[in-house]
């Protein structure tokens, strides 16, 4: 099983596309944010055999932060992981979303996202490959274990789409919340998504 968390929220969440600029910490309320969902994810971990095997980490420093309260309550070490950064925004790095909305590629953005690449950076289907290729890789080294990863709004929604077998036109109707939890568990027959942008009770995160 794979267990997405969305790092906390920042003093630009909403606001501005921060993608992968350098220097972007938790506001008070994403700490605070952080906090809970650690304690969530040790108290489930604790009714589970096994617990949770591993804790991986984008390397931005928003995703690290939100994952040092989740290996602390958890016992586990923060291991780095390239291939859960955000997506590539290029260009459009750090740009004020209401900005961005005015621009006519903005409707591609949104209905269009499959035949789209940001000016100078990564397109929507290249970071969805590298998603699921990193979640793949990283179910290879703990089977049968419980892996947490600390990731971004985009790459999880693209994860979520793609184990769902949604079109990735389709992944932005999917909404992943500051520290929300996505859950998906793998077996022989294929993924089973147990929980997306899970915020209360973990409890019901049992395949069917």
């Amino acid at each position: 099983m794979l267990v997405l968390v969305r790092h906390g929220s920042t003093p630009s969440t909403g606001r501005v596309l921060p993608g992968r600029a350098k220097g972007l910490n938790l506001s008070d309320a994403g700490r605070a944010q952080a906090a809970t969902v650690a304690e969530r994810l040790a108290e489930w971990s604790a009714k589970r055999a096994g617990g949770v095997s591993a804790l991986y980490a984008s390397p931005l420093e928003r995703t690290r932060q939100t994952a040092a309260p989740i290996a602390e309550a958890l016992g586990l070490k923060v291991v780095v992981e390239r291939g859960l950064v955000e997506c590539d925004f290029g260009d459009w790095t750090g740009s004020e979303l209401k900005d961005l909305m005015k621009l006519p590629e903005w409707t591609t953005v949104q209905r269009y996202p499959s035949g789209f690449r940001f000016p100078g950076g990564e397109s929507f289907v290249e970071m969805q490959a590298r998603m699921t290729s990193t979640m793949a890789r990283l179910r290879a080294a703990h089977p049968g274990g419980v892996v947490v990863l600390v990731s971004h709004a985009d790459p999880i929604k693209a994860a979520v789409a793609d184990a769902l077998g949604t079109h990735l036109d389709l992944f932005q109707r999917i909404v992943i919340s500051p520290c929300s939890l996505t859950a998906i568990a793998y077996g022989p027959a294929g993924p089973n998504v147990l929980a997306v942008n899970a915020t209360a009770d973990l409890n019901d995160l049992v395949a069917s």
